[in-house]
């Protein structure tokens, strides 16, 4: 990958939104070489995907997320890959990472309900062949996600006084 490539995915990775003419103004190159980079690494899956973040408790359409702990037991010739691909083909699942430590993957998904969540992590994630065992984590509140920050609440450290 080349200097340009780099400088493009610098910018990018903050604001996927920004403008060609925009992205090339800032970097010093022509428009089209800055398209031609982008969809050479779009094809080449660097870009991987462009996504919007969105405080769905400030939209007033509350989520509940959670981060799952899984064991499993890795298969022969294929180690975690086939479990994971298993498991991130879920529409629930947001993300699949292999961790070190006491577990092996740590799944985060999102649902509608409590129940929801529970009821994948019971029917659909615990039953696979592969897992071992599955801890199940709630998330009660998110400060900042993907980099954003999403609890923007001014903290007055003064005491409140009543007259």
């Amino acid at each position: 990958m080349g200097k340009l490539e780099e400088k493009i995915l610098s910018y990018m990775e903050h604001n996927a939104r920004i403008s060609i003419h925009d992205l090339a103004a800032m970097i010093g190159a022509d428009e089209t070489s800055v398209r031609n980079a982008i969809e050479q690494l779009q094809e080449d899956h660097v870009i991987a995907g462009y996504l919007t973040l969105i405080d769905w408790e400030r939209a007033g359409n509350e989520t509940v997320s959670a981060m799952i702990e899984v064991s499993v037991t890795p298969q022969r010739g294929m180690g975690f890959d086939s479990v994971a691909e298993r498991i991130y083909r879920y529409p629930e699942v947001n993300s699949v990472y292999l961790m070190s430590g006491g577990f092996d993957l740590m799944v985060t998904i999102e649902g509608k309900t409590l129940r929801e969540v529970s009821s994948f992590v019971s029917d659909k994630l615990s039953t696979l062949d592969s897992v071992l065992s599955t801890k199940t984590n709630f998330i009660l509140k998110k400060y900042k996600d993907h980099g954003a920050i999403l609890s923007e609440e001014s903290h007055d450290s003064r005491m409140k006084v009543s007259l």
